[in-house]
């Protein structure tokens, strides 16, 4: 053993050397914490990821020591976690690819600081030489309270939740089947209590017995069978379109007309039958479809300079019976200007009529907008995406009556990912639409959103279904099943019957006020064991 002058006289380490290592570790230990998430799907490593974080929190003598800890751990794993947002610097020329992965750290400093937050609480709360069990409530309490303010600060940016790791394979959601009465960030939670349990576990290992069964109910609990019954029917018909569309040809104006060959082949009707549901993803149609905005921003439409001629091609591939629901752009104007655009799902019918849209209002940072223009754009900062103007958000979730095609929800692309803020309460839909360009996000980005939509469907009891330009295409039923899907890169179509809405869960009459219910329960649950400690 090293001798320092917090440790003369060799021997066990002192607590500042302990601390060293801690810190040192973190990250590493965070980043392994990260791999419980699609596409890998290795919980075990989350759930010993959390036990580490808890264990520093616990053994931490001063609150900045385990805000510490919970920092350099939220950084190794939002890095690792999110390592997909680098892959969208290679699709634009504006500024070096490279730049993506510092991006990806710098979001990964800020994000860490909730963890940091549920450590510093904890510590807080808990005091000095804390009953073990009382710091697991408090820390999976505090996390709840964490991950929820990570869901709106700034705009918000809850990609991957603990909850996530929760879930099962497409076929049986696992322990995401409390979704209903616990919500994600609860759900979270609980994730890090059962992290929290293979600690005590270890604590408590002299007496193996019950140390034993102590670590076998975290997985017993993730690995839990299907619980509901078996899939039900719905009775809607639908064609959901994945066109195949590779990232680089998306905006390529010479591409423009061979995607909509492509959407449209995929499409068309074998024959006529009930009212059909046709779904194509963000980024479904190039063209300008809404009447009213000066002749010359139809000139780059694929068919003409008539918006008119461009919705009737539309009605003519998707049949008299159906009705199409696409990803869109519309713009807003002054006048002759244009001063905005919006990323829309629009509705179109058989007559090429337009029925309804949905404009996204949770917008991407850098992607759909930059913030703080007039600052960036002098430094040789850009969006992602070509274009220079910022898109404008819209009002929240509302419901589309389709008629003969159902009350529809509809979250663009990452929107999802909001648990409690998907549907509109007072009107609740029969489906949720997510149509989605997740082409910019290489291998990781697409099975983790795929993921997160499936949280959606458990706790609001909705089908989701998901059309993407490239892949993963699926339909969700409420249960948070996958009934279809298409991988990536293929090009398809998935045909069938919307699956049926179950009854408004708990979560979706309270929404997230539901998750910190709990939040409030386990820190209660906490400051009580702390009362009963002796002395």
């Amino acid at each position: 053993m090293r001798l320092t002058p917090d440790n003369p006289e060799g021997g066990r380490p002192s607590h500042l050397d302990r601390l060293r290592r801690g810190m040192l570790a973190a990250p590493i230990v965070g980043a392994a914490g990260a791999c419980g998430f699609q596409p890998l799907g290795l919980w075990p490593l989350t759930l010993l990821s959390l036990a580490a974080l808890i264990a520093w929190t616990a053994r931490a003598r001063r609150a900045r020591h385990a805000t510490l800890a919970g920092w350099l751990w939220g950084v190794g794993h939002f890095s690792v976690g999110n390592g997909w947002i680098a892959t969208a610097f290679t699709y634009q020329a504006e500024m070096p690819a490279w730049l993506g992965w510092i991006a990806v750290f710098l979001l990964s400093l800020f994000l860490a600081a909730f963890p940091a937050l549920a450590a510093a609480a904890t510590r807080k709360l808990v005091g000095a030489n804390p009953p073990p069990t009382a710091v697991v409530l408090a820390f999976a309490g505090f996390w709840i309270v964490s991950e929820w303010l990570r869901g709106w600060l700034f705009t918000g940016f809850p990609w991957n939740p603990a909850g996530a790791a929760a879930l099962g394979p497409f076929a049986r959601p696992g322990l995401a089947q409390g979704l209903p009465w616990l919500g994600t960030y609860a759900l979270s939670g609980l994730v890090v209590g059962l992290g929290g349990v293979w600690w005590l576990s270890w604590q408590h290992r002299a007496r193996w017995p019950a140390a034993l069964v102590g670590a076998l109910v975290p997985a017993a609990l993730l690995l839990m069978p299907q619980l509901t019954g078996a899939p039900r029917a719905g009775s809607l018909p639908f064609t959901l379109v994945q066109p195949g569309i590779q990232q680089q040809d998306l905006d390529d104006p010479r591409q423009f007309e061979a995607q909509f060959q492509k959407a449209a082949a995929l499409t068309v009707m074998p024959s006529p039958g009930r009212p059909r549901l046709v779904l194509w993803p963000e980024s479904g149609v190039p063209d300008y479809l809404r009447d009213g905005y000066p002749g010359w921003v139809y000139a780059g439409n694929t068919y003409g300079g008539d918006p008119r001629l461009a919705r009737t091609r539309i009605a003519g591939a998707i049949g008299a019976e159906s009705l199409l629901l696409t990803g869109a752009v519309d713009l807003v104007m002054q006048g002759d200007t244009v001063t905005a655009a919006r990323n829309v799902v629009t509705a179109i019918d058989g007559s090429g009529a337009v029925r309804a849209g949905y404009v996204k209002a949770h917008l991407v940072p850098y992607g759909e907008y930059l913030p703080m223009r007039g600052l960036l754009t002098p430094l040789g900062l850009s969006r992602l995406v070509p274009g220079s103007l910022d898109f404008q958000p819209g009002p929240g979730p509302r419901t589309l009556d389709l008629g003969a095609w159902g009350q529809a929800g509809v979250q663009i692309c990452y929107e999802i990912v909001f648990s409690g803020q998907v549907v509109d309460r007072s009107r609740r839909p029969d489906y949720i639409f997510n149509p989605s360009n997740d082409g910019w996000f290489g291998s990781w980005g697409p099975p983790q959103h795929l993921a997160q939509a499936r949280l959606r469907a458990i706790e609001e009891g909705l089908p989701v279904l998901r059309s993407t330009t490239n892949g993963i295409s699926a339909v969700i039923d409420a249960d948070g099943r996958v009934r279809q899907f298409l991988p990536r890169p293929v090009a398809g179509r998935l045909d069938g019957v919307v699956p049926p809405a179950r009854a408004p869960t708990l979560f979706a009459r309270m929404g997230n006020a539901l998750p910190l219910c709990w939040a409030a329960v386990l820190l209660l649950a906490g400051l009580l064991v702390l009362r009963r400690r002796p002395g």
